[in-house]
């Protein structure tokens, strides 16, 4: 969700982010704990979920093996090497951070239990924005974007203007196109 050397949190992974607030009290009162994981330095984490209006719990796992041991990051050699672990698979993939869902389970001993995980889409349980546009006339509308999540911004960085070039992905302004 967040790289430790990036700037703001993934645009994708922020779609995650901007359901999981409303859902997370009422988690709690079903005894379950909820909270996201990145490797970017906590002072980056926090000051991102200040701008986005975010509430759940987000820790940062950076100088540890955490989203590495659940094959969600890979080091450069990794990525050079031409297949990574990812959806339990052995894919291509381009980037250092990839998003995924794990559940645990702590008995009553305080042994904690590694019970569930999913990658790529299987995560969009989490994202009620793709069961609505799965009701309409139009669908995702992804065909002819540069991949089907192209056409998402920062909640924050959409204007009245906003619209998806299908050509390319990006947004087009009424006189320019802009990544």
């Amino acid at each position: 969700m967040f790289g430790p050397d990036w700037a703001e949190g993934c645009p994708s992974c922020s779609f995650v982010g901007d359901h999981l607030d409303g859902a997370v009290v009422h988690l709690g009162h079903r005894d379950v704990t909820f909270a996201a994981v990145s490797r970017a330095p906590f002072a980056k984490i926090a000051k991102f979920k200040q701008r986005m209006g975010w509430r759940f719990d987000w820790v940062s796992s950076h100088g540890c093996d955490f989203n590495f041991d659940f094959h969600v990051s890979y080091t450069p050699e990794q990525i050079a090497s031409g297949a990574v672990e990812y959806n339990y698979a052995k894919v291509a993939f381009p980037f250092d951070e990839a998003h995924g869902l794990s559940v645990f389970r702590k008995d009553g001993e305080g042994r904690v239990y590694h019970t569930y995980s999913s990658y790529g889409r299987g995560c969009e349980s989490l994202l009620t924005t793709y069961s609505i546009l799965d009701l309409v006339p139009k669908g995702r509308d992804e065909e002819g974007l540069a991949f089907s999540m192209a056409w998402l911004r920062h909640h924050d960085r959409y204007d009245a203007k906003y619209q998806v070039d299908p050509r390319v992905g990006y947004e087009v302004k009424r006189d320019a196109v802009k990544a």
